[in-house]
């Protein structure tokens, strides 16, 4: 193997293989990109693992990955936003840019999106991947190819903190402390939030939200969300202004709803069962609105000048670091839970 384009290809369930590819050309609107980071997503382990998350199956090979930055490194024909040398962070889904949802700027419900590693649309997981310019976006020089790559699930929290309305002074709960649980922790501090409570089962995830700045934490130990709403509201003295559900548990879902003050706002993000039980007359009775939150909109330019003014520091997440010839030792670690985000360099 002469390694041009070293690629990280999941043929079916439980069979990830590198080998080489030939050396892709971007077509007009597009870029070539040198790939230099990219982060492994939960997503990219249940494909490889499952072959399948809801309706998305794996049916045809595909490479993984789409949490990444990299440096231009040829132009397609009509580029006139980016140049050859430039550092970008790439947003992984690439609407149609014609439908009623992308002209109305929610252009994250476009039923023709093109979205990296989501099948039957392969991922960037290689030394070099080509992508829309207009997706792409330039990183300033205090902005790392790590951290950029770190933009895809911090904008997944950023997004959240939109829908739910999380603004100054705000008390807000997050369920899960997972990647995106934490980025939308670091999103709520970085929006004003006053006080921000995580949830999860595990003491070394909590224990890691607080290092990073979660101002409270609840360990789930009960089986009763109104038991557990209770230690919430003692640890935010009093009810949620807004709630962020991030770990796709029933469970959260339900503690979301009883936390959530009268006329708050309740969040969904984690993707779960297809269908949970909630207390909707709770909800109807204190007229707590439940939001959808799916992927992200418009957040690549806000994330970015986050991170370079310091607002928010996200280079903790990542506790593991693996070359692409180590990835298949990568994914076996992101599998066994053991980092938060583990990161694969792409560049020989």
């Amino acid at each position: 193997m002469t390694d041009t384009n070293l690629s990280a290809i999941l043929y079916k369930t439980g069979d990830l293989r590198l080998e080489d590819r030939p050396i892709p050309e971007p077509g007009r609107g597009e870029v070539q990109i040198s790939m230099q980071k990219m982060g492994i997503c939960g997503s990219d382990v249940k494909y490889w693992q499952k072959g399948a998350i809801g309706h998305f199956i794996v049916v045809a090979p595909m490479l993984l990955g789409h949490e990444c930055a990299g440096i231009v490194s040829k132009l397609g024909e009509g580029v006139i936003n980016l140049k050859v040398g430039d550092r970008v962070a790439i947003e992984p889904g690439v609407p149609c840019r014609q439908c009623e949802w992308c002209k109305s700027g929610r252009y994250n419900l476009c039923p023709d999106v093109f979205f990296l590693a989501t099948p039957p649309d392969s991922g960037a997981l290689a030394r070099y991947h080509v992508h829309a310019a207009d997706f792409c976006f330039k990183l300033p020089d205090n902005v790392s190819f790590e951290e950029g790559a770190l933009i895809e699930p911090l904008s997944v929290g950023l997004h959240a903190c939109q829908r739910a309305g999380v603004n100054l002074g705000s008390k807000v709960l997050v369920c899960g402390a997972g990647p995106i649980g934490l980025s939308a922790m670091l999103s709520a501090k970085a929006m004003g939030a006053a006080s921000i409570c995580m949830t999860d089962i595990d003491d070394r995830r909590l224990e890691f939200a607080r290092s990073l700045g979660a101002t409270k934490t609840v360990k789930v130990e009960s089986t009763d969300p109104e038991e557990v709403s209770r230690q919430v509201k003692s640890a935010l003295g009093g009810w949620a202004d807004q709630a962020i559900e991030c770990s796709g548990a029933q469970f959260s879902v339900e503690l979301g709803i009883q936390s959530t003050k009268p006329g708050g706002a309740f969040a969904v993000v984690g993707h779960g069962p297809d269908n949970v039980t909630i207390p909707i007359t709770t909800a109807i009775a204190r007229e707590v609105e439940i939001r959808g939150s799916f992927r992200y909109v418009n957040t690549w330019p806000a994330a970015i000048a986050m991170i370079a003014s310091g607002k928010i520091n996200i280079k903790p997440m990542i506790t593991h670091r693996f070359t692409i010839e180590e990835t298949l030792q990568a994914f076996e670690t992101a599998k066994s839970g053991a980092g938060v985000k583990i990161m694969i360099s792409c560049h020989k």
